[in-house]
């Protein structure tokens, strides 16, 4: 994981999304100090209470909305997912 870049609290964070393997950078509303409590082990969601769902997505997997959809669901409907 590259370093993030930290502007007033707002952070630039790259992921390369586990899915597509593209590499996207996001501005989030996050401090070094949520992203070091998430890294050492606290619940995404408790870390970062304010951030929405896809922007914890985007955090643990690199992953967009769009590709979610594409990746995931798409795989659920065509029944790839069947375990």
């Amino acid at each position: 994981m590259p370093p993030p870049v930290c502007y007033n609290h707002i952070m630039l964070v790259s992921r390369v999304s586990q899915f597509s393997g593209i590499s996207r950078t996001l501005d989030l509303p996050i401090t070094q100090e949520q992203l070091n409590s998430w890294m050492e082990g606290k619940l995404i969601q408790e870390a970062f209470p304010h951030l929405s769902a896809d922007q914890r997505e985007f955090l643990m997997t690199g992953a967009t909305p769009e590709e979610w959809a594409k990746y995931i669901v798409e795989d659920t409907f065509l029944g790839e997912d069947d375990g």
